[in-house]
């Protein structure tokens, strides 16, 4: 210790905490992957494992080569394309799973919405037309500036269906803050609501941030 004092041991013991706490046996059963032979299998064959998960997602165009290490610097699948959102939605909806929940949304007010993955894929879809009708084309970037709704979501997956990077701005911030984050990216346009509710109060957020931004 700085003062010459003797470590607290209590202290000690709590950094040096090695507790596993295993979770229910219930819940292990309806993991995803609940087999203690992947460990291995990824292991043994890290290049082939990893091959053997992307290839459960639908590919635009099959990647060359799994890895190219050249340390410290990492490429994953070497010239394969992907669409995030596609992958998160549209083969989904495509297997007949469109109906199924692809998360329950609660606001602070206590307004409720249960989203599927057809509600998300039309919202989305919706969307991304929405910044193409406003000039957004690929690798021009987004700010987006929204409570936490379902629509930040679709704005999100919205962008990446078109190619647009996007800077996702956290909705308690402040204008200034925002500001210097749309500058700082060049965002082209951004997204944002009329207000969000903080402790049951609606504080605006598009009037505060018009105040800014010239």
């Amino acid at each position: 210790m700085p003062d010459g004092t003797a470590a607290n041991p209590e202290l000690e013991v709590l950094l040096r905490d090695e507790q596993i706490f295993d979770p229910p046996p219930e819940f292990a059963a309806q993991a995803n992957a609940n087999d203690p032979a992947i460990y291995q299998q990824a292991e043994q064959d890290p290049e082939g494992w990893w091959a053997s998960w992307a290839e459960k997602l639908d590919w635009a165009k099959p990647w060359s080569q799994v890895l190219e290490w050249n340390a410290p610097w990492a490429k994953w699948f070497v010239g394969g394309r992907l669409n995030v959102s596609h992958n998160c939605l549209d083969r989904h909806v495509d297997a007949g799973l469109g109906e199924r929940v692809a998360y329950h949304w609660e606001g602070e007010d206590g307004e409720r919405r249960t989203i599927t993955y057809a509600d998300l894929l039309e919202m989305t879809q919706r969307f991304a037309n929405v910044l193409k009708g406003l000039g957004v084309e690929r690798d021009d970037r987004v700010a987006i500036y929204l409570p936490m709704v379902p629509e930040a979501v679709a704005a999100m997956l919205a962008c990446a269906r078109i190619g647009a990077p996007h800077s996702v701005v956290f909705g308690g911030f402040a204008a200034e803050a925002v500001k210097d984050r749309i500058i700082d990216c060049e965002a082209k346009v951004l997204v944002t609501a009329d207000f969000s509710l903080r402790r049951g109060k609606p504080l605006p957020m598009k009037e505060s941030i018009d105040a800014v931004l010239d």
